[in-house]
């Protein structure tokens, strides 16, 4: 049967690419973004009646909320859901300022909730749906000048997790995916966002901007491939609750989720002296 896909982030990288994947697969597609024509010029080649276009900040909850009303009124349901518009921000953890960590949370956190939100009660009306929130790798593993950005990504896990309980009953299965490093413009100086270098003692360890701008363009992960393999996950009837897309993030995580545990195990003893008598 036809599905039909709601994406965020539609106009680049995971977002263009699922929207491909999915109409690539015969189902149908709203596709969003803050600045629709960007939307327009990245999927003008697959343009048709199967695909339909929505202007969402996710930022804006009452935006989010009209947008999937266009939706619904467009293809009369949403079958799939992919939270993936968001953007990076960089740098010491000292050196981001307030107003920064804030409009970084604003969108790569509450507007997953703002549109989440919107969508669940079309889902649980259907008693059907699949969420796919897209995460990082760094919403599993803290790495360097990464302290706002997984601090988002973190708080996306756990909202997944949780909420995923709350709506199983209803047919509706919530998917973390964690995707490594993949060709997309979340590095691209247009789109990342770097604190400005103002204390002295990190000054030896260089600046963020020269860490990681080097990797854009060279990332292992192709975003085609990871589309097709989201349309794979839409598909389970039991998908699974995480997905860690690509070679780089395994090796990564399963080492740091091995380590995680042996640092419980470690100190077990001391967690059950916790426990209190009754």
């Amino acid at each position: 049967m036809s599905k039909v896909w709601f994406v965020t982030g539609a106009g680049s990288g995971i977002g263009a690419a699922t929207a491909r994947a999915a109409l690539k697969a015969g189902d149908r597609v709203v596709a969003t973004g803050r600045n629709l024509d960007k939307v327009h010029n990245a999927l003008s080649d697959v343009a048709g009646d199967r695909l339909a276009f929505v202007e969402l900040d996710v930022t804006k909850e009452a935006q989010a909320k009209a947008a999937v009303e266009a939706a619904i009124k467009a293809f009369g349901r949403i079958d799939v859901f992919v939270n993936n518009a968001g953007y990076s921000l960089l740098g010491n953890f000292e050196e981001l300022s307030t107003t920064e960590i804030e409009g970084l949370i604003a969108t790569n956190f509450y507007g997953v909730m703002y549109v989440m939100r919107a969508v669940l009660p079309v889902m649980r009306k259907q008693r059907s749906g699949r969420i796919i929130n897209v995460s990082s790798l760094a919403g599993i593993v803290g790495f360097k000048h990464c302290g706002a950005y997984s601090a988002a990504k973190f708080a996306v896990e756990g909202l997944s997790a949780s909420v995923a309980q709350e709506v199983e009953p209803f047919g509706i299965r919530i998917v973390a995916v964690e995707p490594g490093f993949f060709r997309t413009d979340l590095l691209d100086s247009n789109n990342a966002k770097y604190a400005g270098s103002t204390i002295e003692d990190y000054a030896a360890e260089g600046k963020a901007e020269a860490m990681w701008s080097g990797y854009h363009g060279t990332q292992q992960g192709d975003p085609a491939k990871l589309g097709d393999v989201l349309v794979k996950i839409a598909e389970m009837d039991n998908p699974p609750k995480q997905f860690v897309a690509g070679s780089d993030a395994l090796a990564v995580v399963k080492p740091t989720l091995e380590a995680r545990l042996e640092e419980l195990r470690a100190y077990e003893g001391v967690s059950r002296s916790t426990d209190g008598s009754f």
